[in-house]
C-alpha cells in the first residue's frame, strides 16, 4: 500500500470464476479448496485482492447469478467452513477477498419467490415485480430480456406477469419496497460478519426500472446478427435515477466497517452516465466498472481520446479503474491476437487507477470454440448463432501440461483448450520471457513505484501507431510507450538520461535510452530516470 491511499487505490483485482479455477474433488467443477489451494499463485503473480463469482446455493440456471440462498455456499463449491478457511488463508497471505452480490434478482426457486408467486395476497408478494396484462391481454410491456425473449413472465396461478431482465428463472427483485432492501443490506452484513473486503455489485444499472411501465423506444441502430434486446433502446429499464440511492444505502453499510471496504458496480454505460454511480459527495461506488477498453479501437488515438475523456469525466476525487477482460467478455488475446496482448497488460497495468485482471489473461488464454452439444451457457441457447455465448471465455485454468491441465481429475464441465498442454501456468513459470514472466515484472514494478500505482497521469503523445503517457509522483517520473502497431517505430526520448525498466519483450531491462526510443512491432516499454 502507498502512505495517503486505500489499499484497493494502489492495489490490483483479480477474478476468480470459480468453476474454473481448480477442482479439488474430482466432479470436474473448481471449488474453494481448489482456489485456497492456488492461493499461492495470486501471492506470487502480485495481485492484492481476489473477486470471487457468485458461489451460493443455486439451480445453476445461469451459474450462480440465480441465488437460491444470498447467506449459503453451494455444495458444488463446498461449506461456510471451506469458506471462512479461505478468507483466513487469503488475508493470512495479505490477500483481500471481494464477494459477489447479486441484488437485482434471485432465483425463481428461492424461498422469497416461492412466498411470492404463491398468491397475491401473500405478505412477499410485493417483493417482486407483479403486474396485471395489458389491456389487450399480452405483457405489460414491451420490456425485453437480456437473454432473448420477453422479460415478462405469466403466471397462470395468480394471473399476473412477473418481470425479469434476465432469465425467467431469475425474476426482478423490488427494490423500492423497504423491507427487500432492508433484507438485502442485511445480506451484506452478514458476509462483512464473515470477514470479506468488498462486493462487486452485479448488473447495478437493472435494479430499478419505470414505475409506469412505459415502453422502450424502437433501436433505429438495430442490424440483424445483433443481440435481440437490442431491438428497444432500454431507456425504461436501466439507468433509472432511484438506483442511486439504494447504491448510497449500501454504501453506508460497508462504510460501517472498519478496513477501507470495497464496493465494485457493473455497469455498461457511457462514460457520462457512469460517473453518477460515483455517487453525489463520492457516496456511491468507490469503482464504478470502467469497461470501456473492452469496445474502444486499439489505436493509439482512439485510445488516448478514451483515457483522456474518461479522466476528465471523473468526479472531484472519484478513482479511476480499467478493465480489460472478464467471464463475459471475449478473451484479450483473441481479440487483440497474443502480440498485443502484451502491449494490452502494459497498459492495463500502467494507467492511472484500479485494474482488474481476468483469471488465465496473465497467461494468454484465448477464446475456447465449444462443441454445439458441450454448449453451458443460457444465452447461447436461447439465441444460438450469434456468437453472443459466454462459455469460451469460462474454460478451466490450466495449470501444468498433464491431463484436463491439472484442473481436475474428472471430466471438466467446459472442454480446456487445445493449447493447455503449452499455455499454462508450470509451463510459463520457468520461461523467463512468458506472459506470466511479464505480468509478474509488471506487477513487481507497479509495486515499487507509487507513480505507477497511484501517480499522475499526462498524455504525451498519440501518433503513428504509438501512444506515450507519463506517470509521476513524489518526484519519480515514468514513461510509458506503447507500439499498437505491426511496424518499427522510433520515438523522440521523452527524458534525457533515462533507461529502460521494463519492455513487453523482457529483454531490454536496464537499457540506456539517449535521444530516441526504438520500438519493435507489438512492443512496449516503460522508461525512467
Amino acid at each position: 500500500m502507498v502512505d495517503g491511499f486505500a489499499w484497493w487505490q494502489s492495489g490490483v483485482v483479480y477474478q476468480v470464476y470459480p468453476r474454473s479455477f481448480q477442482d479439488s474433488n474430482g466432479d470436474g467443477v473448481g471449488d474453494l479448496p481448489g482456489l485456497l489451494a492456488r492461493l499461492d499463485h495470486l501471492v506470487t503473480l502480485g495481485v492484492d485482492a481476489v473477486w470471487i463469482s457468485p458461489i451460493y446455493p443455486s439451480p445453476m440456471a445461469d451459474f450462480g447469478y440465480d441465488v437460491e440462498d444470498y447467506t449459503g455456499v453451494h455444495p458444488l463449491f463446498g461449506t461456510m467452513e471451506d469458506f471462512d478457511r479461505l478468507v483466513a488463508a487469503a488475508h493470512g497471505r495479505g490477500l483481500k477477498v471481494i464477494l459477489d452480490y447479486v441484488p437485482n434478482h434471485s432465483s425463481d426457486r428461492h424461498p422469497w419467490f416461492v412466498e411470492s408467486r404463491s398468491s397475491r395476497d401473500n405478505p412477499k408478494r410485493d417483493w417482486y415485480v407483479w403486474r396485471d396484462p395489458s389491456p389487450d391481454g399480452g405483457s405489460p410491456s414491451n420490456w425485453l430480456s437480456e437473454f432473448g425473449g420477453s422479460a415478462w413472465e405469466w403466471d397462470a396461478a395468480t394471473g399476473q406477469y412477473y418481470y425479469h431482465a434476465y432469465l425467467k428463472e431469475q425474476p426482478d427483485l423490488n427494490w423500492r419496497n423497504p423491507e427487500v432492501r432492508a433484507a438485502m443490506l442485511d445480506v451484506l452484513r452478514f458476509w462483512l460478519d464473515r470477514g470479506v473486503d468488498g462486493f462487486r455489485v452485479d448488473a447495478i444499472h437493472h435494479l430499478i426500472e419505470d414505475e409506469q411501465l412505459r415502453d422502450n423506444p424502437p433501436n433505429p441502430g438495430w442490424r440483424e446478427g445483433m443481440s435481440p434486446t437490442r431491438r428497444v433502446i432500454r431507456v425504461h429499464t436501466m439507468d433509472q435515477p432511484e438506483v442511486h440511492d439504494a447504491i448510497a444505502a449500501m454504501r453506508r453499510v460497508v462504510d460501517s466497517y472498519p478496513g477501507d471496504r470495497l464496493l465494485i458496480g457493473e455497469a455498461y454505460l457511457p462514460i457520462d452516465q457512469l460517473m453518477a454511480y460515483y455517487g453525489t459527495d463520492l457516496s456511491g461506488f468507490q469503482l464504478p466498472f470502467n469497461f470501456h477498453l473492452l469496445s474502444t479501437p486499439w489505436e493509439a488515438k482512439p485510445l488516448a481520446a478514451l483515457i483522456d475523456q474518461y479522466e476528465a469525466a471523473l468526479p472531484s476525487g472519484g478513482w479511476p479503474n480499467w478493465v480489460l477482460g472478464n467471464h463475459d467478455r471475449s478473451r484479450v488475446a483473441s481479440r487483440l491476437g497474443k502480440a498485443q496482448a502484451r502491449v494490452a497488460a502494459m497498459l492495463l497495468l500502467t494507467l492511472r487507477g484500479t485494474p482488474t485482471l481476468y483469471q488465465g489473461d496473465e497467461i494468454g488464454m484465448t477464446d475456447v470454440p465449444i462443441p454445439p452439444h458441450l454448449v453451458q451457457d443460457p444465452w447461447e441457447k436461447n439465441v444460438p448463432g450469434l456468437g453472443l455465448g459466454r462459455d469460451p471465455v469460462r474454460t478451466p485454468m490450466p495449470w501444468d501440461g498433464g491431463p484436463n491441465g491439472g484442473f481436475t481429475s474428472g471430466e471438466p464441465w467446459l472442454p480446456l483448450g487445445p493449447d493447455a498442454a503449452r499455455v499454462n501456468v508450470a509451463a510459463q513459470a520457468t520461461d523467463p520471457g512468458s506472459k506470466l514472466a511479464l505480468h509478474k515484472a509488471l506487477l513487481a514494478l507497479r509495486r515499487a513505484e507509487p507513480a505507477l500505482s497511484v501517480g499522475s497521469y499526462r498524455r504525451v503523445s498519440a501518433a503513428d501507431d504509438v501512444l506515450v503517457y507519463e506517470r509521476a509522483h513524489g518526484g519519480r517520473r515514468l514513461w510509458v510507450l506503447l507500439n499498437l502497431g505491426r511496424e518499427l517505430r522510433t520515438v523522440d526520448a521523452p527524458a534525457e538520461g533515462a533507461h529502460i525498466r521494463i519492455s513487453t519483450h523482457l529483454d531490454r531491462d536496464g537499457e540506456p535510452v539517449a535521444g530516441s526510443v526504438r520500438l519493435r512491432p507489438n512492443e512496449g516499454v516503460v522508461i525512467g530516470q
